[in-house]
């Protein structure tokens, strides 16, 4: 008689600690990165303007956070990181990736100074905060990084604690974010500058971290608080916004807004493949900064030049491109794919993003993208797509 089968593993999507509040509020829920998560509730185009001319919600507790506490917490951001953490004074943050060995990018990641050092240990603090579908991926590579090896026998002194399954992300977005938020914290958010952050009371509750790392280009906040208290503070947001024209935002408008400001989303326009050096990211490539994972791979690529580049384009006609559509040469010849096109709202144009041979990633250059069939011309622009002034 043969073996009984293996049962089937139950894969379970994970709810956030505010889905009640979507699925009463009339959201489209869909998976996204395990967890049932809404995609719209009006609709993509009105939600899209309503961040950028008022001000939105978005629920983005499936995003993940560790904290890095220890003595050689600094040299462990270094190493792992493509960025230079020792830049970082307390309540700043910065954008930054995980490389691995070959040069591709493991995840891009919000690096913030926390405040909580331990002086007297010579201890710092630091809260990583990665993308939800790489928060198992990347657990893993950080704490493989904290063991010993060739390079740093004794590994590091420090510790790493995930707080993702406890910590709610909530962003406020929109030109009235500031207007929204001020009436509930004694926190003067005028003062928190771009990439910077402040903790204190909001809504009530104390040690509350709201930054200025916004993902959409409108400008506002993000809200880092227990689970505990996610429902309150998202009502509390809502009650001091309901004159200001405020409202719950999916992540369909989230995907539209940052592809109108050239933001990279991983999986589409950087993966384990992609260089940073070819995403445009260069910038958050410190390669003047002392050894970290695959350093001499983009100092190479840097000495070389690149053979190819991530570019933002506009279509000229209404179709839109999507992830993985070919970008061809005036002659037909396969120069390149796109990773992410929708129809810009605030444009009223289709846009995209995608990488091509070097000699077409000027501004001005003429691509053809190959929908359904026929090669639909393009124009290869600055990024961002809304330029600002």
């Amino acid at each position: 008689e043969p073996p009984n089968p293996l049962p089937l593993k139950h894969i379970r999507m994970k709810n956030t600690p505010l889905t009640e509040k979507h699925i009463a509020l009339g959201a489209k829920m869909a998976p996204f990165a395990g967890y049932n998560m809404p995609i719209s509730y009006t609709g993509i185009q009105e939600e899209h303007h309503t961040v950028r001319d008022k001000v939105g919600v978005f629920d983005v507790s499936h995003m993940g956070e560790f904290i890095v506490r220890g003595k050689q917490a600094l040299e462990l951001i270094q190493h792992i990181t493509t960025n230079d953490a020792s830049k970082l004074g307390i309540g700043q943050a910065q954008y930054s990736a995980l490389p691995n060995e070959h040069g591709g990018i493991i995840d891009d990641l919000l690096v913030y100074r926390l405040p909580e050092d331990n002086c007297a240990d010579g201890e710092r603090a630091y809260m990583l905060v990665v993308n939800a579908s790489n928060i198992e991926k990347d657990w893993n590579w950080v704490n493989a990084h904290l063991e010993p090896n060739a390079e740093f026998i004794r590994g590091f002194d420090t510790k790493v604690i995930n707080i993702s399954d406890q910590t709610s992300l909530i962003a406020v977005q929109g030109p009235k974010a500031l207007q929204t938020l001020q009436p509930l914290t004694g926190i003067d958010l005028s003062r928190i500058k771009y990439y910077n952050f402040a903790k204190g009371k909001f809504a009530g509750f104390d040690n509350v971290l709201i930054s200025a790392t916004g993902y959409t280009g409108a400008g506002g906040f993000e809200i880092y608080v227990d689970n505990k208290q996610a429902a309150a503070i998202w009502d509390a947001v809502f009650e001091a916004g309901k004159t200001l024209g405020i409202a719950p935002i999916g992540l369909g408008a989230r995907d539209t807004l940052r592809l109108e400001m050239g933001f990279c989303l991983y999986g589409n326009d950087i993966d384990d493949t992609t260089s940073p050096m070819e995403a445009g990211l260069g910038w958050i490539t410190k390669l003047g900064k002392p050894s970290f994972i695959g350093k001499s791979i983009f100092e190479a690529q840097k000495a070389a030049g690149l053979s190819r580049k991530l570019v933002g384009f506009i279509l000229e006609d209404r179709r839109i491109p999507r992830h993985d559509y070919a970008i061809l040469d005036a002659q037909g010849q396969n120069i390149g794919k796109v990773t992410s096109g929708s129809q810009s709202p605030t444009l009223g144009k289709p846009i995209g993003m995608g990488y091509v041979q070097t000699a077409y990633a000027s501004p001005g250059s003429e691509i053809f993208i190959s929908i359904g069939g026929k090669s639909l011309a393009a124009t290869v622009v600055k990024l961002p797509f809304l330029q600002q002034s």
